[in-house]
């Protein structure tokens, strides 16, 4: 299996352990729109390669304070293992994206929206829930038919409501277009599906969608990727997003989100730097997409780019979470908090 074409991603936690998580009561601060860059002394910058997390002033995003991450933590403070929270905090404390279940995706997502709600932030989510999704592969699965998609879509358009929220669209799907991976049978049905997706979310009053459109070791020219994004109502959503659960360099995917821009009018993107703060793997090892050691987190999230197209860094895979049961990972989606510590300890700041 190549690298390039297949890049599966972690799995939303099951409806039962998204019950659980959400009965407890949480609490945020901070506010819904970006701040003035902070600059810190030397001391403080010493200080937060030690471990701290970077504050989120330029981030709107809302930080789950009982995620897998922010649960470890408590888990190894109990234990006494104080000096790995205090590195596994880089995690912890920055926004990361919430991935919808697949059955019913609504209850974590009204939870979300309310939590946000009391700290004034944005809740970041993914739909990943395609019919034929991930061609079968590690993340396989998704909706059992365009009907049921149609109905899971609208459930989730209809738990955000009016509540301020960014939307990934369905990562993969149209990379997977593009590589051949999906039968050309199932392509018409996907563009309309996206397409029907975009619009439920964009008549959201504050959703903003950015369509999935792969990264730059995968579909290696961008101009590949601008009749599917088009197809798919590129023209209707907010932008595409790159590098999602990828490990390609922000330069590298900087530069092939503009030339894919330029391709389609202009349009504005966002970047997934949750674990490329090392770049790839290096040697063109098999399967340098899963897993890979030696990884670090990337830039924290913000939306202060310095690019008027370049909308937000995000961190839309969760760090921690397994893309595989590959090098001794878990299944797709679990947490795995041993690489987890890794990533944070080789975090790029």
């Amino acid at each position: 299996m190549s690298g390039r074409r297949i890049v599966p991603r972690a799995l939303p936690r099951t409806l039962p352990v998204l019950a659980a998580v959400w009965l407890v009561t949480v609490l945020t601060a901070g506010c819904s729109t970006p701040e003035p860059r902070v600059t810190r002394s030397a001391e403080a910058a010493d200080e937060l390669v030690r471990g701290e997390p970077a504050p989120s002033a330029a981030s709107p995003y809302w930080v789950d304070p009982n995620s897998d991450a922010a649960r470890q933590v408590r888990a190894w403070e109990k234990e006494g293992r104080d000096a790995e929270a205090k590195i596994l905090r880089r995690i912890s404390g920055r926004p990361v994206a919430d991935w919808p279940a697949w059955d019913d995706p609504a209850p974590g997502i009204r939870a979300a929206v309310k939590s946000a709600a009391r700290a004034d932030k944005t809740v970041l989510l993914v739909a990943y829930n395609i019919p034929h999704r991930d061609c079968g592969l590690y993340s396989a699965g998704g909706a059992k038919d365009a009907d049921a998609y149609r109905s899971w879509i609208g459930e989730f358009a209809a738990a955000i409501k009016n509540a301020p929220a960014t939307v990934i669209l369905e990562p993969d799907a149209l990379p997977h277009i593009t590589d051949g991976c999906t039968p050309a049978e199932h392509h018409a049905e996907r563009y309309q599906l996206l397409s029907e997706a975009v619009d439920a979310l964009k008549a959201l009053p504050k959703t903003r969608v950015y369509l999935d459109a792969g990264n730059p070791d995968w579909i290696d020219e961008p101009s590949k990727m601008a009749q599917p994004l088009r197809q798919a109502g590129i023209d209707r959503a907010d932008g595409f997003s790159l590098n999602v659960s990828n490990f390609q360099s922000n330069a590298s995917v900087r530069t092939y989100a503009k030339r894919l821009s330029d391709a389609v009018g202009g349009a504005h993107f966002v970047i997934d730097t949750s674990r490329n703060g090392n770049g790839p793997l290096s040697g063109g090892r098999d399967e340098a997409w899963c897993n890979p050691p030696g990884r670090g987190l990337g830039t924290p999230p913000t939306t202060d780019t310095g690019d008027d197209r370049l909308d937000a860094y995000l961190w839309i895979k969760r760090p921690g979470d397994s893309d595989g049961t590959c090098r001794g990972g878990p299944p797709a989606g679990d947490w795995w908090p041993e690489y987890a510590l890794g990533l944070a300890r080789r975090a790029a700041s």
